[in-house]
């Protein structure tokens, strides 16, 4: 006997409902199961070349923003770092040197040095770099720098007796973050070029290097006649700038070679730019309206 279709306890043919397909082929909306089914299939953001990827293209289309070229490095550490071997060589034996003499020694003469007799000790070595930076400042066409940099010495000089004191700085000329060759040569057009670790020096670039030949000679003390004065000058110049760092030390956490090569980069970097950081975001897209 054929089943009547109006009877509500008629089996189907089937065991479950056919999803109904409109003509566009989307899945109709009235059947969760298909609709997330598809969108998983084919737009969910969490697909390849999902919404994620839509809007990164949109991005790129309309802006000319490309996230992948935006948060990539521009230089890979080793494009900067080609002789890495060689330079943790060079570290390991500055670093057993420091361990062994300078920081004991900095580390006693933080000890027993009355903090005013350290800060006129500073004052002191930092006033004679002003002629270095002065020099610097007029290679680089930084005549403002210039004028205020050399006041700060001539003040300090005489008023602030032999720059034991920063007079000038009570006189408005504040100190800068210093200028040297190796600056002057990345303001003429010269690149950087690879990082590298001089012995007892510690951290340069192939362009920094030939800035610590001229800053040998802009130095006043490489003009003291008497060597054990000059020797005896430059230790305690040393000695003050490494009892400076002391405190810096915890800082230092895993491969402490990687992390004093990019601090020596990036605070070049920032030197190099007097300060100034690029805008990642703003420089591409200040001329849009959103």
């Amino acid at each position: 006997m054929a089943q009547d279709a109006s009877d509500p306890f008629a089996e189907s043919s089937d065991s479950a409902p056919a999803a109904t397909t409109p003509v566009n082929g989307t899945p109709d909306k009235t059947d969760p199961g298909a609709g997330s089914a598809a969108a998983g299939a084919e737009g969910g953001p969490f697909a390849e070349g999902g919404a994620s990827d839509e809007f990164a293209s949109e991005l790129e289309d309309e802006y000319g923003f490309d996230p992948a070229d935006e948060f990539a490095s521009a230089e890979e550490p080793e494009d900067r770092d080609p002789w890495e071997g060689f330079n943790r060589a060079m570290f390991r034996f500055n670093d057993t040197a420091d361990r062994w003499v300078l920081k004991p020694a900095a580390t006693s003469y933080r000890q027993i040095t009355p903090i005013f007799v350290q800060t006129g000790v500073s004052n002191f070595f930092s006033n004679l770099r002003e002629i270095n930076n002065v020099l610097n400042d007029v290679l680089q066409w930084k005549w403002g720098q210039a004028g205020n940099d050399t006041g700060r010495f001539l003040v300090n000089s005489t008023v602030g007796i032999a720059g034991l004191f920063d007079v000038a700085q009570h006189m408005g000329m504040e100190p800068s973050d210093g200028e040297d060759f190796g600056q002057t040569l990345a303001a003429w057009g010269v690149s950087s070029g690879p990082y590298m670790v001089l012995p007892v020096l510690g951290p340069s670039t192939v362009r920094d290097f030939p800035g610590e030949v001229v800053e040998w000679y802009t130095n006043p003390l490489s003009y003291v006649d008497e060597n054990s004065v000059e020797y005896t000058l430059k230790a305690v110049d040393a000695i003050q700038t490494r009892a400076s760092l002391l405190q810096a030390e915890s800082l230092l956490q895993g491969d402490r070679y990687v992390l004093l090569r990019d601090a020596y980069l990036q605070r070049r970097e920032f030197l190099i730019k007097d300060g100034e950081q690029e805008d990642d975001f703003g420089g591409d897209l200040d001329e849009y309206d959103f």
